[in-house]
Parts: structure tokens; sequence; C-alpha cells
């Protein structure tokens, strides 16, 4: 009855996070557009006052910028949900890790298990919540219960660790969420900088085969929306790599801390027993 409520309130949370995740992709790529369309392309940035026509003042970052063509505004909503699913995967492994610091949380709920207090320790998980907490009180809840039932060590064991498995196959959804979409933004920053790259030096080119004088303004914008779509991409891909990698790390500890405290749950078990 409890394995199916926890499962339903999972759907529902996962139900929550996929809306979340959606207008949050959407949300991005329109703030993005709007930020290259009316702040980056003001006429104000431009010589003469025309955004379409005139070149960017002398050091006038944000018309560069908006000469970079129409792929710098999906950029841009890409660096926004880059930073904005960041954030949003901080908060939540944060949460999963608990209100105290988990690696003294983790050593003195072992410390209580190997003591023989297991009610110490669930009182502990309580108090700490997250998902590693959660796991371990699983976990230690199966173990009073299977001394109840009088079950021999292996398949108490077994029980034990099953219960543990189970617990953390429901958490570990909610803390790998959103983390695919962050690695895909890794390739897609990179692919989209390079078609800007692309379509500025076709645009370079253009100006190149210009009949007569080339046209110096047609290569310097096709030079311009070149450079700055490769930067805009790399920057993209670069802040992706490091949150995803970070984020995974964090996932690795968390998995870390579970593993060592199921084991003591389990070790403990068999010491209780072997000792009556």
């Amino acid at each position: 009855m409890g394995q199916d409520l926890n499962v339903s309130v999972e759907n529902k949370e996962n139900k929550g996070a996929s809306i979340f995740a959606g207008a949050a992709i959407l949300i991005c790529l329109l703030i993005g557009t709007l930020v290259w369309k009316f702040i980056m392309g003001a006429n104000g940035n431009f010589e003469g006052g025309d955004s379409e026509n005139g070149h960017p003042l002398p050091g006038n970052i944000l018309g560069m910028v908006y000469k970079g063509g129409v792929i710098v505004p999906v950029l841009l909503g890409l660096l926004l949900m880059t930073v904005v699913f960041s954030i949003e995967r901080f908060i939540v492994l944060r949460k999963a890790a608990g209100k105290s610091d988990l690696e003294k949380f983790v050593k003195d709920v072992i410390g209580q298990i190997k003591s023989g207090d297991v009610q110490g320790a669930i009182v502990s998980c309580d108090a700490q919540e997250g998902s590693v907490a959660n796991v371990i009180k699983a976990g230690l809840l199966k173990s009073e219960q299977v001394k109840k039932d009088g079950l021999d060590v292996e398949k108490a064991t077994e029980n034990i660790t099953k219960e543990i498995e189970q617990a953390t196959s429901l958490e570990m959804p909610m803390l790998e969420k959103n983390l695919t979409i962050i690695s895909t933004l890794v390739s897609i920053g990179t692919l989209l900088g390079l078609l800007g790259t692309v379509k500025g030096m076709i645009s370079a080119f253009a100006g190149l085969a210009t009949a007569g004088t080339p046209d110096q303004a047609q290569l310097a914008n096709g030079i311009s929306e070149a450079l700055i779509n490769t930067a805009t991409g790399i920057g993209t891909s670069t802040l992706a790599v490091i949150a995803y990698n970070y984020f995974t790390s964090k996932i690795d500890t968390l998995t870390y801390f579970i593993d060592e405290a199921g084991f003591a749950i389990s070790q403990a078990y068999k010491r209780a027993k072997g000792s009556n």
C-alpha cells in the first residue's frame, strides 16, 4: 500500500516536472528572442539609429551581437535554459541531501546502526529528510520488520537489500530529472554555433563574390556573424558541460552514501542475529 502511494506521488511529481521543463524551454526561447530583438536590436545601438542597415556603434557589444543573425536568439534561449535547469537541479539535489551536512548525518546514522540504536537512526532520518534519509529509513524499517518475521540471515539480508534498491529506484528519477536536457544542450549549443558560423561565412564569401570591388560591409558583417555565433555556441556548451559534470558528481556522492548506509544496515543485522 505504502509502495503504491509512493509510486503515485512520484508519478505526479514527474508530470509536474515535465510541465515545468516544457514551459521553461518555451519561456527561455521567448526571452532570448525578445532580448535579441528589442534590447540588442534597439536603434540606439547602431549608427544612424537604424538597426537593420546601420553598423553597430564603436564598442557597442549589444549591437555587434545583434548582427550575429537569427540564430543568436536561439543560442541565447539555450544559454538561459542552461542557467535555469542548472539552478533547478542545484535546488533539487540540495533538498535531496537533506537539512544538515550529509556526510556528518550518514556518519552519525551508521554509528547508531552499529551500536544497535535503530530507532534513534530512524528519528535522525526523519529529522534530516531528503532522498538519502528516505532510502536509509526504508532500509531500517525493513530490518525491523524482518526481525519480527523471524527470517533467516540470508533471506532477511536479501529483503533489506531489495528494499533499499526499490527505495533508491524511486528517488533516482527525481535526482536525474532534466539532466538529459542539460547534456543535450552541450551538443545543440555547439551545433547551432557551428551552423551560425557557416551561415556567417557564406555571407562573407557572398561579399567577396560581389562584382567589382568587394562589399566590405557585407564581408565584415558575415565574419562578425560567424564569430559571434561561434562564441555564443561555445559559451553555452561550456556552461552546460560544467553543470552536467557537477550534478552527476553530486548524484554519485548521494548514491555512495546510500550504498554505504545500506551495507551498514545489512552488516548490523547479521551481527545482531549472530549474537543471538
